[in-house]
């Protein structure tokens, strides 16, 4: 394979890192993945559900929390890549990564990912109270055992990642004190699995039959297998939406058009969109697949626009 094969195999972030050193402080930062910090979006899930979004005290709240998981999940990345960093060494793109290349010494990963892990719950402690440092505490042991031998165990793998995103979604709430509906966490939890295993399926799908680096259960798990999880997540997080759209109680609706039911036309939508990449195997980043696929964030825009009108019910 010739060299120009191999750089186009490579994501737009490693291509535009070649590997040389170019400070330790540029290297920390490429570690803490901050291509991944728009998941963290999510702790806006629970107030804006309740239509509590847009006071001060929530925003601020928000923002902090906000920082907060950021530099949680940045900690775990750091410790990650400390941890495996003879193994990427080895690997043709991980290789590249600033610890496996020696611009952040494994000493300085361990250090700098350990003091995160502690500060972020002290501070959440001190600013947002302890049920947020708590479920940040808690965020971080179950990320670690996921480093450690978790991402080992079939099934229990795919319930950490999940895990982790419903995680995100809770925290807003319980920053503000909002109440965590049933539906909201069946309808969350059940929609982070969806992604999470359409992911996996396709990787399954793009590495079949090749040899190379690839997740390790990936051979121990069927693609048969990842489609049954992807559609039954994808069935339940249809259900639970609907079964909250159709409810009777909470407030008295006075709006225009019954928005919340109307909702379900473009979730179901959106699930259904998102099912033509994860069965064609090219799921991959969620984000990704979101702001790439124009029908599918047209689709989103539309959604948020009824879910926030039902909302404020106008």
């Amino acid at each position: 394979m010739t060299e120009t094969a191999v750089l186009r195999q490579r994501t737009p972030e490693e291509r535009s890192a070649p590997p040389r050193k170019r400070g330790l402080l540029a290297g920390l930062l490429r570690t803490a993945r901050p291509r991944q910090w728009v998941k963290n979006v999510l702790v806006v899930a629970a107030p804006a559900a309740a239509g509590e979004l847009f006071s001060r005290h929530a925003l601020t709240q928000l923002a902090l929390v906000f920082v907060l998981f950021t530099a949680c999940a940045a900690a775990v990345y750091l410790v990650n890549d400390a941890r495996d960093a003879d193994a990427d060494r080895a690997h043709p793109v991980k290789r590249h990564r600033p610890v496996a290349a020696g611009q952040v010494p494994v000493p300085v990963a361990y250090a700098v990912g350990g003091c995160l892990g502690v500060l972020a719950p002290a501070a959440a402690a001190w600013l947002c109270g302890p049920a947020v440092a708590a479920l940040l505490t808690a965020y971080l042991a179950m990320q670690l055992a996921y480093c450690i031998s978790l991402k080992h165990v079939l099934v229990v793998d795919l319930a950490v990642v999940t895990t982790g995103f419903l995680m995100r979604a809770m925290i807003g709430g319980l920053a503000l004190g909002i109440p965590l509906s049933r539906w909201f966490l069946i309808t969350t939890g059940f929609g982070a699995l969806f992604m999470v295993s359409a992911k996996r399926y396709s990787e399954a799908v793009q590495m079949a039959g090749k040899a190379g680096a690839t997740r390790a259960l990936l051979t121990e798990y069927t693609t048969g297998y990842l489609r049954f999880v992807w559609q039954l997540a994808a069935g339940v997080a249809v259900l639970g939406y609907c079964l909250w759209a159709m409810e009777e109680g909470g407030v008295p609706h006075t709006s225009v058009l019954p928005w919340r039911q109307l909702s379900m036309v473009a979730f179901i939508l959106a699930i259904l969109r998102y099912a033509v990449f994860a069965d064609r195997g090219t799921a991959g980043e969620p984000e990704d697949v979101v702001l790439r696929d124009r029908a599918l964030a047209l689709i989103g825009v539309a959604w948020m626009a009824m879910y926030g009108l039902a909302v404020a019910n106008w």
